[in-house]
């Protein structure tokens, strides 16, 4: 949900320049990209910074696992998955389903931009849904370790985070 994630940034003003964007192109974003975009400086500091972040999600969780293996006090990685669930999170697809099987799925459940036509992102939710309900998440069930996940799943990790 780009636009509400936006708002909790206090950028919401910008929601129409990311409606126009893929996720693949939000986190590629750059300061220079953004100064085209007449977007403000303190704007395009804070976007860049909160971009960064979000390429940092996977390193996180993979702590935040940890710590909880580790006995450690539940109350900052609920705060931290609490945070995580508020940013814009793309639904994983493995790489060995059938680029046929992928290329019709992406044009019945995705949008092309971040937001739907709407300009809720409710489609986004949906197919999110349904990209975390195919995991099958070994090691969920509390023990440590676990076959480990691809990179770039994100939902599969959070999964398996909360599952710990």
């Amino acid at each position: 949900d780009v636009p509400a994630w936006l708002k909790s940034l206090r950028l919401h003003k910008y929601a129409a320049l990311f409606s126009q964007m893929t996720y693949e192109e939000m986190m590629a974003l750059t300061e220079c990209q953004l100064e085209a975009q007449n977007v403000t400086k303190g704007a395009r500091h804070k976007i860049v910074i909160s971009i960064q972040k979000l390429k940092e999600r996977q390193n996180l969780l993979k702590s935040l696992e940890r710590d909880i293996l580790e006995g450690g006090n539940l109350r900052v990685p609920l705060q931290e998955l609490h945070q995580m669930i508020l940013t814009p999170i793309k639904a994983y697809s493995s790489q060995t389903s059938s680029t046929e099987e992928h290329s019709r799925d992406a044009d019945s459940r995705h949008p092309s931009s971040l937001m739907g036509s709407d300009g809720q992102g409710s489609d986004c939710k949906d197919s999110a849904a349904a990209g975390m309900q195919q995991h099958h998440l070994p090691g969920c069930e509390g023990e440590s370790g676990g076959a480990p996940l691809p990179e770039g799943d994100l939902p599969g990790q959070f999964t398996r985070v909360m599952g710990k």
